[in-house]
């Protein structure tokens, strides 16, 4: 098992910036891909960045915008230049396998125009 844990969410204005944080624990050895998701009100979860051993890749959307890291067990994103449309839950995912994986509760983060 693996446990997730967020934080950094929180209110910002149109322009901001802000960083979450994803603490890992558990049995993360073997889970190379860790990713942010994002859920909006009404809308579906979408996928907002992944790491995959250093190698990222972003939400067409959020692209020059976030960044997502990893130092070991710890998953962030920074998330620079915020919009309207950027406030959701952010939740971090642990890769198990092409079918399988962990959430963590999400992170509420809301932005101010």
């Amino acid at each position: 098992q693996v446990q997730l844990v967020e934080s950094g969410g929180g209110l910002v204005q149109t322009g901001g910036s802000l960083r979450l944080s994803c603490a890992a624990s558990g049995s993360m050895f073997g889970i190379a891909v860790m990713a942010w998701y994002r859920q909006a009100p009404g809308k579906q979860r979408e996928l907002v960045a992944t790491i995959n051993s250093g190698t990222t890749t972003y939400a067409d959307s959020v692209k020059g915008r976030f960044t997502i890291s990893r130092d070991n067990n710890m998953v962030y994103l920074q998330m620079n230049s915020l919009k309207p449309e950027d406030a959701a839950v952010y939740y971090c995912y642990a890769k198990r396998s092409s079918i399988y994986g962990y959430w963590g509760q999400g992170t509420q983060v809301t932005v101010s125009s």
